[in-house]
């Protein structure tokens, strides 16, 4: 029988509760200490605790409810369940930080801007760890995934949004000096969550189109050692067919690719973009030495 807990599981969930905890800890160190808002239901947290004290982790525990309700419907068992762990794992570390000395000592007042730039910094890369393994911590988390999963939607740009408007509502006890900080939390936010959950393998694309393809592509097995994959083209003009290089490389072996198309054929057409995350040999295993020096 297939184990319904392995070590994969283990490792989701430590990771779910992990970066849970770290946002949690962003929300009560930073955000609450020097009076800045948050968005979707922390947001809604902290406006209940400032008109009625309404203590952060029952009202994000009871606020979660028709949510995870929600998105039982659009995520599947699995999803729940982990969303459920995360919700109950935030409510946990919003009430457990508050019993820590660590709290007051990171009273940040003086200076809004790195303020915000530290609780945007955390609860990006904490919610970013949440969403990497598969995770959310509640709230507007759900409708982030589910926008994600249903319509393509960058959970990061989904959460920007619903930030904005709690944000707004927030204006009724913030002034504009800290909602403006706050806004700026956010948006940092939203570049580390959308940058966590991509993965550290980062790499850049290149479409080579060039009449000597052969001799690059020779090239680029010597000296690059990375493999490539021929692609069947058809021109626009001419109508003649092409062939053209596809190639994944690591952002520091790009002007290195520069640098030995021009050698080649200084006439060839090339585009460079971004591949948020390479998967397999070269990357995530057997990894390809970087070469410091490039020689001709």
């Amino acid at each position: 029988m297939k184990k319904v807990i392995n070590k994969h599981t283990c490792l989701e969930l430590f990771m779910i509760a992990l970066g849970c905890a770290i946002y949690a800890l962003s929300l009560d160190a930073i955000s609450v200490p020097n009076k800045l808002a948050d968005g979707g239901l922390s947001g809604i947290s902290l406006l209940l605790r400032h008109f009625w004290g309404v203590n952060m982790g029952l009202s994000t525990l009871i606020l979660n409810i028709p949510l995870i309700i929600l998105g039982y419907r659009y995520m599947g068992r699995r999803l729940l369940l982990y969303t459920i762990w995360g919700t109950i794992s935030l409510s946990f570390f919003l009430w457990l930080w508050r019993l820590f000395p660590i709290i007051t000592q990171l009273n940040l007042e003086h200076d809004l801007f790195l303020s915000a730039a530290l609780a945007g910094t955390l609860s990006g890369f904490g919610l970013g760890l949440v969403f990497r393994y598969n995770g959310t911590s509640g709230g507007t988390d759900i409708i982030a995934r589910i926008c994600q999963m249903k319509f393509g939607i960058s959970s990061g740009k989904m959460l920007l949004l619903c930030d904005a408007i709690v944000l707004f509502i927030s204006l009724s006890y913030l002034d504009i000096k800290h909602m403006m900080y706050t806004l700026l939390a956010s948006f940092i936010l939203s570049r580390v969550m959308d940058s966590v959950q991509q993965g550290a393998y980062t790499a850049r694309g290149c479409l080579i189109i060039s009449d000597k393809y052969e001799q690059i592509a020779e090239m680029i097995d010597l000296k690059l050692d990375r493999g490539f994959t021929y692609l069947n083209a058809l021109g626009g003009y001419k109508q003649n067919e092409k062939r053209v290089i596809y190639l994944v490389v690591s952002p520091r072996e790009v002007p290195m690719v520069k640098q030995l198309i021009e050698q080649e054929d200084p006439k060839a057409f090339v585009t460079i973009f971004e591949v948020h995350e390479a998967l397999g040999e070269g990357f995530t295993y057997k990894q390809k030495r970087h070469h410091l020096i490039f020689h001709k």
